[in-house]
């Protein structure tokens, strides 16, 4: 993501800082070291990735943590930006998976990248690339990219189509990076993640 903003705003100086652990949303939302670095300097945009969902669609599961990080970003001066994870190989569960993070927005106003329709196109237009591992569910370097790509314009505005080649990231190629580069920029013209 953070060569992805160089890319777009070149001469910029990005740095892109991961929370400690791998957490859910609500347990983050009660981690005193994620909210002593959220609360530890200006940011200019807050990815929040990790909602829980129920793949069965039997359980609701609360979005308060969500909600809150949300604000705590929105205090911390940054862009909230709902990160909605891809649907897992042959399962139609794009719409359902962003929806829940519209749901979250409409509480408190905050960015839902479109990643999900995003892969969608990519496995409708390019058939050939792989963007699931092995287990249908984790990402590939491609998969990765792709995910990245629109987070980057969504915290950007910019349209991926526009960038150049990232020869820093190898374990995409040129060609595929152009690819997904316009497939990125179509997903977030037709799904506008600033909406709400």
């Amino acid at each position: 993501v953070a060569a992805m903003v160089r890319a777009a705003r070149p001469g910029s100086a990005v740095e892109a800082v991961q929370a400690p652990q791998s957490l859910f949303l609500d347990e983050r939302a009660l981690h005193a070291p994620s909210l002593d670095l959220l609360r530890s300097r200006t940011w200019v945009a807050v990815v929040l990735q990790a909602q829980k969902y129920s793949s069965s669609g039997t359980v609701i599961y609360p979005t308060d943590g969500a909600e809150a990080l949300i604000r705590e970003a929105r205090r911390a001066q940054a862009l909230p930006v709902m990160f909605p994870e891809w649907p897992r190989r042959g399962i139609p569960e794009t719409r359902d998976i962003h929806d829940l993070h519209v749901a979250i927005a409409m509480k408190e106003p905050a960015c839902v990248a479109p990643v999900g329709y995003a892969w969608d196109l990519a496995a409708a237009r390019h058939p050939q690339l792989v963007l699931h591992a092995s287990d249908g569910n984790h990402a590939l370097a491609p998969g990765t990219f792709l995910a990245a790509l629109v987070i980057a314009a969504t915290i950007t505005t910019a349209s991926p189509a526009a960038w150049p080649h990232l020869p820093e990231i190898t374990t995409v190629d040129a060609p595929t990076q152009a690819l997904l580069r316009a497939v990125a920029a179509d997903t977030v013209a037709a799904h506008s993640p600033r909406q709400w």
